[in-house]
């Protein structure tokens, strides 16, 4: 984990509500450059930032689209 970069710009999740909704963000502008994904808490902005490679990311997407949740 990593303190949260100002420069980053943040995508919230289509899952996020205006009402707080428990989801996340990234900053997909950081991946063509290092090849790692920011995540935070979206109700956490200026909280931790988790680093996680591109594949883990996919992964991520993965398991939330899936059933299994």
């Amino acid at each position: 984990m990593t303190t949260n970069s100002p420069a980053s710009i943040w995508v919230k999740s289509s899952y996020s509500t205006q009402n707080g909704g428990s989801c996340v963000e990234w900053a997909p502008s950081n991946v063509t450059a290092t090849g790692i994904i920011p995540v935070r808490d979206s109700k956490r902005p200026t909280g931790p930032v988790l680093m996680i490679s591109a594949d883990a990311f996919a992964g991520l997407v993965r398991l939330a689209r899936s059933s299994a949740l």
